[in-house]
């Protein structure tokens, strides 16, 4: 039986979290990364490692295999980027699927494509609030076999929401918890590529959605980490995105529903 390969496209955390659990289901795992300190790291653990810069280059210098069963692209649309720049690093992304088959493709990109307003988002909300996000997403839909997961605020393992709130004055805690869980993006990554979906874009978010205060508390509590110095509600848009597409075509059952319990 032949071994199924996986390219991962900018391996950071979730990428190198995603390598490791395909690792560990036997799959051959190949990952760029753009530094050479990074990519010795994920050669140590087993990852056939190789440094690209999708801003500087479309193709490889180092020899790749053509063909791979699936391709994660973990590359973002960062603010840090003019629109020219993100275009330019997604024009090179697209030219390097050229070289490429695959059979299935997922491209991470983040519920900040919504606006921060009162509102219930589905997939088919059409006013986007981040171009970047958005224009990203366009391009890498413009390739064959390829879906979009829009992923919630992401937290687990390390990553606690309560630490980022240490001694500090919390103006976000009415507002709801649009979340997700590390797990459970991995289960959902993997179970995309294995399934069969039908539509292009999906919401990556635990289904229950407490305010951000109430998270906090619990993680806090949880963690051992010290409260917010202080609560003063500002903005308190109720933004809540809807996840239950992807749920209801993989029949998937998340390991953490609510945020409270990360």
């Amino acid at each position: 039986m032949t071994m199924k390969t996986i390219l991962i496209l900018g391996c950071g955390w979730v990428g190198e979290e995603f390598a490791m659990a395909m690792l560990d289901k036997g799959f051959s795992v190949y990952a760029s990364t753009t530094s050479e300190e990074k990519s010795m790291k994920l050669k140590n653990m087993g990852i056939k490692s190789f440094i690209h810069d999708f801003d500087l280059n479309p193709e490889p210098t180092t020899s790749l295999p053509t063909n791979f069963d699936y391709v994660l692209t973990s590359i973002p649309a960062t603010s840090k980027l003019s629109l020219d720049q993100i275009n330019y690093r997604f024009a090179n992304i697209q030219s390097f699927f050229n070289i490429i088959s695959f059979t299935k493709h997922i491209y991470l990109s983040s519920i900040g494509v919504y606006p921060n307003i009162d509102g219930y988002f589905t997939e088919d909300y059409e006013l986007v609030a981040n171009e970047r996000l958005h224009g990203a997403e366009i391009m890498m839909l413009e390739l064959e076999k390829t879906s979009v997961y829009r992923l919630g605020g992401l937290f687990g393992k390390k990553r606690i929401f309560a630490k980022y709130f240490e001694n500090r004055v919390c103006t976000t805690g009415d507002q709801l918890a649009n979340f997700i869980h590390l797990d459970d993006v991995i289960a959902l990554i993997y179970n995309g590529f294995l399934r069969d979906i039908q539509f292009p874009i999906y919401n990556i978010v635990a289904p229950e959605h407490p305010t951000k205060k109430e998270v906090i508390l619990a993680s806090a509590i949880k963690y051992g980490f010290y409260l917010p110095s202080a609560w003063e509600p500002e903005d308190s848009f109720q933004k809540r995105v809807d996840g239950a597409k992807i749920i209801e075509e993989l029949n998937y059952c998340f390991s953490y529903p609510n945020p409270i319990n990360f």
